[in-house]
């Protein structure tokens, strides 16, 4: 049976990307079309082995280092991809790669990591910096974006969806079913160490909607040590508001990340996310997650046991769920457990049953690695 990958674009590499290469694991021989790969990105060891296929967006210089300002050529770009010829059609969207226009006969099965945010309920935190001519242009783009997005996701014949969060959202905008069928998780890569080290950690892109913001503010009041992996938009703002307690250590390569995670009192995770891989990383070596008690946090952190939520997202509220993790001692090898029902295997599991399924429903049996 012919297969083919669709994803967005490989950008900012993080969890979605981790997704298409699983996929990819599963299906080997398979094309990947996507619309954008930055240029820092092409000798990525996750693109390693991809037959990549990009769209005429990848011949744009700019478009290689910044993809933002194109959003309104994705939908014209994804809809370019002639996949003629091709039986199923496993589309890995958070923008526009559900969008793809498939053959009638051809099965299109997507998994959708969110509906974009930025066209949806995150719409105001993206233009909330805006200038008044910005947000009025963004607005006009927007609305022209929110029709395409709808009308689209027609196209898809079953959608899965990276946690119970995302499949409510895909009912609220398009009114579509899905199956829940999480990310994987390399949890066989984080382990938990003896040596255990006094600060709290941080693991994240620094942009906006992460709500980094609330982790350094809370820890100037608390004077805890605090360590913040990772880079973005708001590095300068962050860094200037913080106290000395916080080290900022920029981009770090996954072995440092695993070593931190390792040895951390705890992870922090201020932010609403779909899933949030980072937090099951850190559960699967065997430390505790103080997240705020929304989005896939719920599902993937247990109260009391992995980690400990907080429920207002402030400082304060931030702060009250440190002092209770001071006070409480967790068992590395019950969070270690909990973590591995996320782990690689459970997904290609998942995954292959669930494409055999709607395979055999009328496109006869698909064979997979």
């Amino acid at each position: 049976m012919k297969t083919v990958l669709v994803h967005d674009f490989f950008c900012n590499l993080g969890g979605s990307d981790a997704v298409v290469q699983a996929l990819h694991q599963l299906f080997p021989d398979a094309p990947v079309y996507t619309m954008i790969v930055y240029d820092r990105n092409r000798d990525a060891e996750i693109l390693r082995n991809m037959k990549l296929q990009l769209s005429f967006l990848q011949r744009i210089p700019w478009a290689r280092r910044s993809h933002q300002p194109f959003l309104p050529l994705f939908p014209i770009a994804i809809e370019q991809f002639n996949l003629r010829g091709y039986d199923l059609i496993i589309s890995s969207s958070h923008s526009c790669a559900k969008g793809v226009i498939t053959p009638p006969q051809t099965l299109h099965i997507c998994y959708c990591h969110t509906p974009m945010r930025y066209a949806w309920d995150m719409y105001p935190e993206y233009t909330r910096q805006m200038g008044r001519l910005a947000r009025a242009v963004t607005a006009l783009v927007m609305h022209y974006v929110r029709l395409w997005d709808v009308l689209s996701s027609a196209r898809v014949d079953y959608f899965i969806a990276s946690s119970r969060f995302v499949a409510r959202r895909i009912w609220k905008y398009y009114r579509r079913e899905a199956t829940v069928i999480y990310p994987p998780v390399d949890t066989a890569y984080f382990v938990p160490e003896d040596r255990d080290e006094d600060y709290y950690l941080v693991v994240s892109r620094l942009t906006g909607y992460k709500r980094i913001d609330l982790a350094v503010t809370a820890f100037n009041r608390l004077k805890y040590p605090l360590r913040i992996i990772g880079d973005g938009p708001e590095f300068r703002r962050l860094q200037a508001l913080a106290g000395p307690n916080i080290t900022f250590l920029g981009y770090q390569p996954r072995s440092t990340v695993r070593e931190h995670l390792a040895r951390c009192r705890a992870l922090i995770f201020p932010g609403v996310e779909d899933f949030g891989i980072v937090p099951v990383e850190a559960q699967a070596s065997g430390r505790p997650v103080i997240a705020y008690a929304v989005g896939g946090a719920l599902e993937t952190v247990v109260d009391g046991i992995t980690g400990l939520f907080f429920r207002e997202q402030n400082p304060t509220a931030l702060c009250e769920a440190v002092e209770r993790c001071e006070q409480n001692v967790f068992d590395k090898s019950l969070i270690r457990e909990h973590a591995r029902q996320f782990d690689v295997a459970r997904f290609a599991h998942q995954m292959r049953a669930f494409i055999a399924a709607k395979v055999s429903e009328g496109y006869g049996d698909v064979a997979t690695a």
